[in-house]
């Protein structure tokens, strides 16, 4: 849908539509458009515009005769095509460095650079722990124990063995557990580990209903054995309390399922880890993660690297009625002040 092509004057009242709309959070009417972005079209005219862009995907009605507002389409058509992105301002650049280098010398600078990210944007600030160097799978056993556990013998990079406990979703034969390790070892040896967690994962969202009882051992047993060592969290979140900062846009149902996902983890870092993969800042919008659980927010993330090396991501995440042109350069300035920071670091 993204490719669909519309006129000049559907862009114009898009983009006025989109800008009024995360002003304002409430749904934009032909009238409301014509008093105040163009003056030149008469309601019936802007109606009929309007009609055209919800057929496209661009705009829903919440309710009858309240109004549209922008779907995940068009505001990512507004994102792309129609911002303008300006440098932070001399205020707002000075408050980011003043805030940054008051607590740089503090023990974490991830931490500080999450409560930056949340201070200045009001939402959550996000930054993933620094990856260590691929753990590239080489060999991987499964031994039954008793119950559901089971010890899972690990040959990772040249010649690192680890010895791993988990506790499976239900009990499996060693015929089984061999059967999933022939499988495994078949098809991701030579693979990134955590790469390889995350692509069975997605297949299990995708598909689950398909799968055989073979594919199903495989994800349970694999998605519990591909992970990197617990000692350190995934990733350091500040500022959560601020979705709930405006009670009149907060549905509690949706923002309880995004507080679960930030405590199980595996969704928001599927998604931060393909941020890794994107050069610049990248964003997705409400369903674009293909996740239901960030359908009503938006995740705008940048890459840090250490010594020239990418090592992680960091971003905001909040309602996709979000303000893109202040929350982009934001981000960006973000990730380039951390990178610098840990290169004198080290």
């Amino acid at each position: 849908m993204s490719d669909l092509i519309i006129s000049k004057r559907a862009q114009l009242l898009l983009k006025h539509l989109v800008e009024l709309y995360l002003r304002d959070g409430v749904p934009v009417g032909s009238k409301t458009l014509v008093n105040e972005a163009i003056t030149s079209l008469s309601p019936a005219t802007v109606r009929k515009v309007l009609g055209d862009l919800e057929d496209q995907g661009y705009l829903v009605s919440p309710h009858t005769s309240a109004g549209r507002i922008p779907t995940s389409l068009g505001l990512r058509f507004f994102v792309d095509s129609l911002r303008t992105i300006y440098p932070l301002d001399e205020v707002n650049l000075k408050q980011f460095q003043e805030k940054f280098e008051a607590n740089k010398l503090s023990d974490d600078l991830l931490t500080t650079t999450s409560t930056v990210l949340s201070e200045l944007t009001r939402m959550v600030g996000v930054v993933t722990l620094p990856k260590r160097e691929h753990l590239i799978l080489r060999h991987v056993e499964f031994l039954p124990l008793s119950d559901n556990r089971v010890l899972v013998i690990l040959v990772l990079n040249e010649r690192e063995v680890q010895n791993r406990l988990i506790i499976t979703d239900k009990p499996y034969t060693a015929s089984e557990l061999t059967q999933a390790s022939n499988f495994l070892n078949q098809h991701f040896v030579g693979r990134d580990l955590l790469s390889s967690r995350q692509e069975l994962l997605q297949s299990l969202q995708i598909d689950k209903l398909q799968m055989d009882s073979l594919m199903q051992a495989v994800v349970d047993v694999a998605g519990k054995a591909f992970t990197c060592a617990k000692n350190n969290p995934d990733y350091i979140l500040a500022g959560q309390q601020n979705l709930l900062s405006d009670p009149a846009y907060v549905k509690m149902s949706q923002l309880q399922k995004l507080f679960q996902a930030f405590t199980e983890k595996h969704q928001i870092l599927h998604v931060l880890d393909k941020c890794l993969q994107t050069d610049g800042v990248q964003m997705y919008i409400g369903d674009e993660s293909g996740y239901d659980v960030f359908s009503d927010y938006s995740i705008v993330t940048s890459r840090y690297s250490v010594d020239g090396k990418l090592v992680g991501v960091l971003g905001v995440i909040g309602p996709t009625r979000m303000p893109y042109n202040k929350i982009i350069p934001i981000v960006d300035l973000a990730a380039k002040m951390l990178s610098t920071a840990l290169d004198n670091e080290n």
